[in-house]
């Protein structure tokens, strides 16, 4: 419903829809102390961010009339400038969604929720949760023209630069691993805000790719995290990870490349779909943005090489993973992924675009 949204009542429906599922999702475990806490955490969070929503979606619809993303499109590019009560409405609605990305200020939710709830709910968290509100929320920027408001770019500008430096800033001095990748999610949430800033159609499809390769590659690192979690805790401390290699190396091999992708390193989809925004800024000028998503790439490598690094660490004896038929299966299907869409990205950018031109 979010991904297809194009009007506020619909937004909120799915938005609403997405968040309740999640407290319950994230909390269910509860002999885990760190689940409760999360999903209170998450509840409070949660219902801030949908008061500024509504707050901004009832500025908008008393000043303007209007509940259709296109509908106050066409009303601003016709009166040339948004006016102030719209705009007041708009930036609220973008702290509501700014709270579900985690972009800064909004992400103090974020490693807190991604280390208490269980490792499979983080995983939907940072892949399904986050590529629907991201998707809703460029459909609204760009139907509404928030690219040509100077306000609104000053403002998102900001966002980006402070959600990449601390992100990655934090990421670094971290010893739990959801955590880490918590931290870490709320830099790629910069990046892709850059893609906001962009205002053209290449914009557009970098950001679908960034999703998609975004997904699948988390989808690699949490899941490795599910699989070698246990009933009573999850799998989530770097020394966890130690020795991985000599006891079980495809995981390792799965994790490491999931990792790889993430911080952007050739031939996997990261590096490519960190190189569609890069391009799809430097067509739009946006140099200042370029360079600093580029610094914090080189920042990221850090943390994520010491993972790999420990897996890779002969330590002391670990009990071998047996692992059913369809698990390996779906490790296959996301390194090929990784993989795929690192080597040969025309396979989905074609696709994208066919998709953007029948639109």
């Amino acid at each position: 419903m979010l991904v297809a949204a194009n009007h506020f009542v619909t937004f909120f429906i799915g938005l609403e829809t997405l968040s309740i599922s999640l407290y319950v999702m994230i909390g269910y475990l509860k002999h885990r102390n760190q689940n409760i806490e999360a999903g209170v955490k998450f509840l409070v969070i949660a219902s801030v961010s949908t008061a500024f929503l509504l707050f901004g979606m009832g500025l908008i619809y008393a000043h303007s009339g209007v509940m259709n993303f296109q509908e106050l499109g066409a009303l601003a590019e016709k009166s040339e400038h948004l006016s102030p009560i719209v705009l007041t409405g708009i930036g609220l609605i973008l702290t509501g969604i700014g709270f579900k990305l985690a972009l800064v200020p909004f992400q103090i939710w974020t490693p807190d929720v991604y280390q208490g709830a269980p490792a499979p709910v983080t995983t939907f968290i940072a892949t399904i949760s986050k590529g629907s509100v991201l998707a809703l929320a460029i459909r609204l920027f760009f139907d509404i023209r928030g690219y040509q408001s100077h306000a609104l770019i000053i403002v998102l500008s900001v966002i980006a630069v402070l959600s990449m430096f601390t992100g990655n800033l934090l990421a670094l001095q971290q010893k739990n691993l959801k955590r880490m990748l918590g931290y870490s999610s709320i830099a790629h949430m910069g990046y892709l805000t850059i893609i906001l800033l962009t205002g053209t159609k290449e914009g557009i499809e970098a950001a679908i790719f960034y999703v998609a390769a975004y997904i699948i590659t988390s989808l690699g690192a949490f899941g490795i995290i599910s699989i070698l979690s246990v009933c009573e805790r999850d799998a989530e401390d770097v020394q966890d990870m130690n020795g991985l290699f000599w006891s079980s190396p495809w995981l390792a091999v799965v994790m490491s490349l999931a990792l790889f992708s993430l911080a952007g390193i050739p031939i996997t989809a990261g590096f490519i779909s960190k190189f569609y925004i890069v391009l799809a800024g430097v067509k739009s000028s946006l140099w200042l943005l370029v360079s600093i998503l580029i610094i914090n790439s080189v920042i990221s490598l850090f943390y994520y090489l010491r993972i790999v690094r420990a897996m890779f660490t002969p330590s002391e004896v670990r009990k071998k993973i047996r692992l059913p038929i369809l698990t390996s299966l779906a490790l296959i299907i996301i390194v090929a992924g990784i993989l795929i869409l690192g080597l040969f990205p025309s396979f989905l950018t074609d696709l994208i675009s066919a998709f953007s031109n029948i639109n």
